[in-house]
């Protein structure tokens, strides 16, 4: 019997033994060992990670064979772990240049997001493919912070709001050129097709020590694509509910063996007046907009690209027709706005290169009986010299920019319709050690109206040494411009008088930001991304439109007193090899004006926003599904005197879309969903007295108050300025994409 059981007992552990082995080795990259690599078996969930010296050990059973090793920013390998073998040496990871940021915000040329001192988000076009849309304006709204605003019930005008900031405040540049300010941040904003962008940087925070002028709150720099990696042909169109029709195409040409060539066209069309609110006006305006672009470059030394754009738009009483613009017998806003815009840029070595940029906009628009039509040109030069020493890099700029503009309106804030602003600027790059990097800025502006300015800026960087732990503190300061007509599009629509308290000065702002990043590798290949923000921008001479002292009147003048943005902002992200990849933010702003000891809350300013966006890959059946989706809370909303029914503040409303994609292997995707999935609208009477848009029934008083009445009983005038959201409801669309 004991002979029996010795013997059973040494067939159990042989057995154990022949099904269960410990598997080890090293993992490293160009000669280096890489730490928190997943390495597990593609057969269980049997996985571990390496450790600071690269190596790892992992046991085995005899069912396990395909061995994954698996690190962001590196190529996948699967290994067959051979029979017999334990140690399988050193495992050399090639990095994957795909996965590797790069980015040019923040220093004005080429570096790594690691190695930034300067916090900047950057988002590919695959992004953006999870919720298509016809232009940027509407793609950012899934980005964290990032807020597109409309700002008329009518003409479905709208900006860019950062961090609960105005869109005044934010820059938008293409390529890294001033393209998007003044009169184009209202109607400018619609014309960039989604096609055309390869990714997009995002500042949060004062950025004019490079950018100069406007770039006072944050900025959002558009990055499009290079022509020499491109497809040869590309195609992208789609169709909803609403009978939206939106078309890109794309098509790549060579000029020489070096020179390459880029022509995207862009169409976008919806002629289908929809009253879903019965309210007597469109829901949503009718565009009709064709953007063609061309980009060339040659010999990597010379690129250059130019657009035109030319829309026509119109929003308003559903029996309005061309023959009523201008008049008084049926309302409608129609815009006709005509750009022209070049950029682009020459290196003469690695140290030395020149930028430039010119755009033209004409705009020819009416609302109601208003006439408003106006001109700009800009034009930009900027010559930037480099020199980059082991652990200094010194950046020396001049830069030159002309603003001509010009309108019809009988109210000016400005005299002068030219304005002259050379700057110089210095920045110095020091890397203290492997661990920390210290960036200064200093900038000198002359405004030809306005004088003498100076913007610093200041960045620390600390990392740990694998750069899974990155602690950034930012300071700077901006300043900017105002330009109300072209900026606020509510001092053109609607009955309210514009007053101008004073000559208006440049506003200025000061901004501290701490910003941590936080990387956690786990097993099989997980990854969760933690990115938080902490933020104080102190605003002085700012500008807010007064509603609230005379609701006939829009009132501009600058604050006496600071104006205060506060809060923090919190991305959480998960990425899995199993296709899985969730998008995660909320951020909340605190904002407010002090002026002599009384604190006001802002327009339109959102205490709390949230985005989110799930992406599940199904590869052997090449689909995707995508669902991303918006909340926003409660926002201060201008309303017509203490008898306006309407609420002073906007519900917490959300915004869900959902995507399923099919890809086929002749590289086509065919590409279904819902937009607005829970079919969320405005109340009905966003828009006062709709049923008399030119006040023929309101009734004033000597002083200009309206008098409430049996017909008017809470004294209201037509006013489509109370606005958070579109009155766009649920619709599916249907899209195709070609790329060969």
């Amino acid at each position: 019997m004991v002979k029996v059981l010795t013997f059973l007992s040494f067939f159990s552990v042989v057995s154990v033994f022949s099904q269960s082995s410990a598997i080890s080795g090293f993992v490293y990259s160009e000669g280096k060992p890489i730490a928190n690599v997943s390495i597990y078996f593609s057969e269980s969930s049997n996985g571990v990670v390496t450790n600071a010296e690269g190596a790892f050990s992992i046991s085995k059973h005899q069912s396990e064979r395909e061995l994954i090793i698996s690190y962001v920013g590196y190529q996948t390998q699967r290994i067959i772990v051979p029979i017999g073998k334990n140690n399988l040496g050193i495992i050399e990871l090639e990095v994957e240049e795909s996965l590797n940021e790069v980015v040019v915000s923040g220093l004005l040329k080429p570096v790594s997001k690691l190695n930034s001192a300067v916090p900047i988000e950057v988002y590919s076009k695959s992004f953006f493919s999870a919720n298509p849309v016809s232009s940027f304006f509407e793609a950012l709204e899934n980005i964290n912070g990032i807020r597109p605003q409309l700002n008329c019930n009518v003409c479905n005008t709208g900006d860019i709001h950062i961090n609960g900031q105005e869109g005044s405040y934010t820059m938008v540049l293409i390529d890294g050129l001033p393209i998007v300010s003044g009169l184009s941040t209202v109607y400018g904003l619609s014309g960039i097709p989604q096609a055309l962008i390869d990714r997009v940087e995002i500042i949060k925070g004062p950025a004019s020590t490079l950018f100069g002028s406007e770039a006072i709150g944050g900025v959002i720099n558009l990055i499009t694509k290079s022509p020499e990696n491109t497809p040869i042909f590309s195609f992208d169109s789609f169709v909803s509910g609403w009978g939206e029709v939106n078309a890109d195409l794309g098509l790549k040409y060579q000029l020489s063996e070096n020179s390459f060539g880029l022509l995207g066209v862009n169409y976008f069309n919806y002629a289908n007046p929809i009253d879903n609110n019965k309210d007597g006006f469109t829901d949503l305006t009718l565009q009709d907009r064709i953007s063609i672009f061309n980009k060339f470059s040659l010999n990597n030394n010379l690129s250059i690209a130019t657009r035109y754009v030319y829309e026509d738009r119109w929003g308003g009483q559903l029996n309005w027709t061309p023959e009523f613009r201008g008049g008084d017998e049926i309302y409608g806003e129609s815009i006709y706005t005509s750009r022209f815009e070049t950029f682009g840029s020459y290196l003469f070595n690695p140290n030395l290169s020149v930028q430039f940029s010119f755009n033209n906009h004409h705009q020819n628009s009416v609302y109601g009986d208003t006439v408003f039509n106006a001109q700009q040109t800009i034009g930009f030069g900027q010559m930037l010299w480099n020199n980059n020493r082991p652990n200094n890099e010194l950046t020396l700029g001049v830069a030159y920019r002309y603003t001509y503009y010009s309108d019809d309106t009988t109210v000016r804030f400005n005299e002068s319709s030219v304005m002259h602003l050379p700057g110089i600027f210095v920045q110095n790059k020091i890397k203290l050690n492997t661990q920390h990097t210290l960036l200064l800025g200093l900038r000198y502006d002359n405004n030809s109206i306005h004088g003498s300015i100076i913007t610093p800026r200041f960045n620390y960087k600390i990392n740990n040494s694998d750069n899974t732990s990155i602690l950034r503190l930012s300071f700077g300061t901006g300043y900017r411009v105002a330009q109300v007509f072209t900026e606020d599009h509510a001092a053109l629509t609607g009955a309210r008088d514009i007053v101008f308290k004073g000559s208006l000065d440049p506003e200025k702002s000061w901004n501290l930001n701490l910003n941590y990043v936080k990387k956690f590798y786990l097993r099989r290949g997980k990854i969760i991304d933690v990115d938080l923000s902490v933020f104080n921008t102190t605003f002085s001479n700012k500008i807010i439109p007064n509603y609230d002292e005379n609701p006939n009147q829009i009132i501009y003048a600058n604050l006496n007193g600071t104006s205060i943005s506060r809060g923090a902002s919190l991305n959480v992200n998960l990425f899995s090899s199993g296709g899985l990849r969730i998008n995660t933010g909320v951020t909340y702003v605190d904002t407010f004006a002090d002026e002599n000891g009384t604190k006001t809350t802002p327009y339109l300013t959102e205490r709390f926003n949230g985005v989110w966006k799930v992406e599940k890959g199904f590869p052997a059946k090449n689909v995707t599904f995508d669902l991303t989706g918006t909340i926003t809370g409660p926002m201060k909303l201008p309303t017509l005197g203490p008898l306006d029914p309407r609420p002073s503040y906007s519900p917490t409303f959300t915004i869900v879309n959902i995507q399923f994609t099919k890809r086929f292997k002749n590289q086509m995707e065919v590409y279904t969903g819902v937009k607005n999935l829970f079919n969320f609208t405005p109340p009905k009477n966003s828009i006062a007295r709709p049923f008399d848009p030119f006040d023929r029934a309101v009734e004033f008083d000597n002083a200009g108050n309206v008098v409430p009445n049996s017909s008017n009983p809470y004294a209201l005038t037509f006013d489509p300025s109370y606005v958070y959201s579109t009155n766009q409801g649920i619709r599916a669309f249907l899209g195709f994409r070609w790329n060969m």
